[in-house]
């Protein structure tokens, strides 16, 4: 056995310990950018913190003691090899962005949002801002105001960089050159920017800043957004996941009560973090809250297992506050948690459970679809289903009829007979012609002659 003297021991510890205390404050730094510069919630800073803390780990465990970009990159090869961003799923695109945000903190010095490079500026640019406050007072949702201020941003520079100063030398031909430049193969952008042109257009022919109306120059596209089918789960599945959460620490009696208010009342996630004590009517066993998304008054059953599961976390495992939510996060500084932290104990749960979720969403929505699939397979009419979901109306669960197989094969028809006059037609010339084809398109078909 081999003894370090003293004096080089302490000074390879004092060296360990300044590469730790210096990425400890370069994580620190940027999570105190994200949050006081870019506003980021205080649950995003500390995901944020969480996935760099866990990449610094495996960087010590690896025997790396630098620090950089390049290191940053390296280690999301590791991770995921030689990757295609477009192709990766979604949680791994996160896991992508976020390391990049720390790479591009090292590198800078500082953190720039997206919107801070929108500039609307010059005679065109103060019309763009009259426009969004505007539509900012017709009470929109915030990111469709967003969302057209970024697609005019963009269609400002293409204009500034042609020398068009005024909106009135915008024409057809010069909205079309713009659509030119668009990427052909994302029809969704082309969409949105085709319909924030022509809202803007229309809205400066309303104020009288156009003699005319150029928003029927804008030409409409047959865009149609496709709706992605829910996943679901069986209910042996979803018992499964709850069965692998580990409820003999504290973390893991929280995170069963939160997955017992997503599956069994199927809660959304900003629901659950943000539930007060206010809102567990024990004497009525009720749930009574405002939903976040919506606002509007929801109460459902608080259900036997479903409360037990809230008790035991607050009677053994819920730290000592004063806060009046009831979940709160497992490590200081003690707070409320948000929907990230739900999302995150739902879906580790799925992926410690073995459950197959290859090509499925496996999150507390996932278990919300699951519910309304489950009530459909038992034949509960829609206005119930409607007052559990908390929808304000039914237009908005019939979205989830399109999961509910079992009843959409009753209301499959039998196919007619083809008439025998068919395979005669054109003295069966047309139908030896149809099968050779078809034939020929068979690996290993002995073709007719």
């Amino acid at each position: 056995m081999v003894t370090i003297p003293w004096p080089l021991k302490q000074t390879a510890m004092r060296n360990l310990s300044k590469i730790i205390n210096s990425f400890n404050q370069l994580i620190f730094d940027a999570g105190e950018i994200l949050k006081n510069k870019l506003l980021r919630a205080d649950g995003t800073v500390k995901w944020y913190r969480f996935h760099w803390r866990r990449m610094h780990l495996h960087l010590s465990n690896e025997g790396i003691t630098e620090f950089n970009s390049n290191i940053c990159r390296q280690y999301l090869l590791g991770l995921f090899g030689e990757f295609d961003y477009a192709t990766l799923p979604k949680r791994d695109k996160d896991v992508v962005k976020i390391i990049n945000v720390l790479c591009e903190f090292y590198d800078t010095g500082t953190l720039v949002s997206y919107k801070e490079r929108i500039v609307l500026d010059g005679t065109i640019g103060k019309q763009m801002k009259q426009f969004i406050g505007h539509q900012e007072s017709l009470r929109l949702k915030p990111w469709t105001t967003k969302e057209r201020e970024h697609y005019l941003s963009r269609f400002l520079f293409y204009l500034k960089d042609h020398n068009i100063n005024t909106i009135s030398k915008v024409n057809k031909v010069i909205i079309l050159d713009y659509l030119k430049t668009l990427d052909r193969h994302k029809p969704s952008v082309a969409h949105k920017t085709l319909r924030a042109i022509r809202v803007f257009l229309k809205y400066l022919f309303d104020q009288g800043q156009l003699k005319e109306d150029t928003s029927v120059f804008v030409p409409k596209d047959k865009y149609i957004k496709q709706a992605r089918l829910p996943s679901i789960y069986k209910v042996d599945e979803i018992q499964r996941m709850i069965s692998a959460i580990d409820r003999s620490r504290p973390c893991g009696k929280r995170n069963y009560a939160m997955t017992l208010l997503a599956s069994r009342l199927g809660l959304r996630a900003s629901d659950i973090a943000g539930l007060k004590f206010e809102n567990l009517l024990w004497e009525q066993s009720l749930v009574s809250f405002n939903q976040y998304k919506t606002g509007r008054l929801l109460q459902l059953p608080l259900l036997a297992d479903v409360g037990e599961g809230i008790i035991d976390y607050l009677k053994y495992a819920r730290p000592i506050s004063d806060e009046p939510y009831v979940f709160l996060s497992g490590r200081s500084p003690l707070g409320r948690i948000y929907s990230c932290t739900v999302t995150g104990a739902v879906q580790r749960a799925f992926v410690a459970s073995g459950v197959n979720i290859e090509s499925r969403r496996h999150g507390p929505h996932a278990l919300r679809h699951s519910l309304a699939s489950l009530l459909l397979e038992q034949s509960t009419v829609m206005p119930v289903i409607t007052e559990v979901l908390g929808h304000e109306d039914s237009r908005s669960t019939r979205y989830y009829l399109r999961i509910d197989l079992t009843s959409m094969k009753q209301c499959m028809l039998d196919a007619p007979p083809v008439p025998y006059a068919f395979y005669e037609q054109k003295g069966g010339h047309f139908y030896a012609l149809a099968i050779r084809r078809y034939l020929c398109a068979i690996p290993g078909a002995i073709p007719i002659r």
